[in-house]
């Protein structure tokens, strides 16, 4: 076995709508723009929680292991395999988006500006052998196989028997564990383990491993990340989907900052190519000037709408899928299907009790030290990230408002190059040659009779 999966990390957890934007959706920066990411759906309300871990493990899905601190004893009822889909649903629904607008005629007296007020802010054996493991302090507190999964419960008094319980039973973990494994034991913290059932693969059908659920109580509030920077190459990429009723989730040991957004970008960036580099350079530069120690907010918003959309809303069973255990208590029997139906558009008066906060954590063990400690607040304002591409208009113009807008747009492109420039890092020399917007051409006959100097000062 090469490596334990990245998501060596997590948890004993604790545990308005604005107006419309009127955009067109073109394009979104989801989780795959990121190498070695980890995704995960945390749903909280009270002490229960319910989690579910998705991994990118590539490889023989034998060297496939899973070590996660979590606060109890879990029955097996408490385990769950879900689909990838529905983590790919949520990671969808809250990516970062790029819009785009289109100017209308300014001849028309129908003025852009009006529409941008209208925006709102068989697997291998578990050597078993009890005397060694009381030997070193390790107790097999719980065993299940579940789907694809066989998985170990282990409680232990000391982390050096701990560690060497792994090591013998071919989990590789480097001696640096000691320290942090002591920590998790003093919070008498249990130890979920799974490993890949191969057998159980093969009945599955799946090509690739699903993610794991858990659903427990605790009133502790937190990710522990601090295993999964021990065999870390590097930086690692993490991103929470926190579900509450109440609203958005917060770090309290860490600052948590909005990335940059609401910045019209040059129409170069509708490129896919050109937006992904855009977006990647733009979180790294976010990252460097928060000195890499803060965590990026991307989207906060109610469940039930989105504008513009990335993706359709969830469903209330696909709600229910992530662990939205609320939804189960909300229906009354004789309520008609057509009732439990989310909204697929802005409805101010029907939102759903489902809030949803995307974070981004970029992190290693040295800008990360401590485990993330979260909080649920009753901020419920929206927020995403958002790119606006913003196309001139391309007719006639022969109105003294329409030469007024000309203007404009030559401002407007050097601001927009501007933006882009600051919030990545680029270089003004590396950009494109045509890279302003396109200025119309007026028909106005007198402004082409005016000698040249008449022209200078308009």
């Amino acid at each position: 076995m090469e490596r334990l999966s990245r998501l060596l990390l997590i948890v004993f957890l604790l545990p308005t709508y604005g107006h419309a934007f009127c955009g067109y959706y073109v394009s979104k920066a989801d989780t795959k723009l990121f190498n070695k990411a980890s995704k995960v759906i945390l749903v909280r309300d009270g002490d229960r929680t319910v989690l579910t871990m998705a991994n990118d493990f590539k490889g023989d899905v034998k060297e496939f292991a899973m070590i996660v601190p979590v606060p109890t004893v879990l029955e097996k009822e408490q385990i769950n395999v879900a689909e990838n889909a529905i983590v790919d649903r949520v990671d969808a629904f809250t990516a970062p988006r790029l819009v785009e607008y289109y100017d209308e005629d300014p001849c028309a007296m129908r003025m852009y500006e009006k529409t941008l007020a209208m925006s709102a802010s068989g697997g291998a054996p578990m050597k078993k052998g009890r005397g060694a493991e009381k030997d070193l302090g390790v107790t097999v507190e719980a065993q299940y196989t579940v789907g694809e999964y066989d998985i170990l419960i282990l409680s232990a008094k000391e982390s050096s028997g701990l560690l060497t319980w792994l090591k013998e039973n071919e989990y590789k973990i480097a001696d640096s564990a000691v320290k942090t494994l002591e920590s998790y034991i003093k919070q008498d913290l249990k130890f979920f383990v799974a490993k890949v059932n191969l057998k159980e693969l093969a009945k599955s059908g799946n090509e690739f491993l699903r993610p794991l659920q858990m659903a427990y109580e605790s009133t502790k509030f937190m990710l522990p990340i601090r295993l999964g920077t021990l065999n870390a190459d590097g930086d690692q990429e993490l991103f929470v989907f926190a579900v509450t009723k109440k609203g958005r989730v917060e770090t309290v040991n860490y600052r948590t900052v909005s990335i940059p957004s609401e910045l019209e970008l040059p129409l170069l960036i509708k490129d896919d190519k050109q937006f992904k580099k855009f977006y990647q350079d733009m979180f790294a530069t976010a990252h460097r000037r928060e000195d890499a120690k803060a965590v990026f907010l991307e989207y906060a918003w109610n469940m039930s709408w989105c504008d513009p959309c990335a993706a359709e809303p969830l469903t209330p069973e696909e709600l229910k899928k992530i662990g939205v255990f609320w939804m189960n208590e909300s229906e009354r029997p004789g309520v008609s299907p057509m009732n439990k139906i989310l909204p697929r558009s802005p409805r101010p008066n029907a939102p759903v009790e489902a809030y949803i906060s995307r974070l981004h954590v970029r992190y290693n063990a040295q800008t990360f030290p401590e485990d993330l400690r979260f909080q649920v607040t009753s901020n419920q304002e929206n927020f995403q990230g958002r790119y606006i591409l913003r196309h001139p208009f391309t007719g006639k113009i022969t109105c003294d408002a329409g030469k007024e807008y000309q203007k404009q747009l030559v401002d407007r492109s050097e601001k927009e190059i501007a933006n882009l420039l600051h919030v990545t890092g680029w270089k003004r020399s590396d950009l494109p040659a045509d890279l302003a917007s396109e200025v119309p051409v007026t028909d106005d006959k007198d402004q082409k009779k005016k000698k040249w100097w008449q022209k200078l000062w308009d």
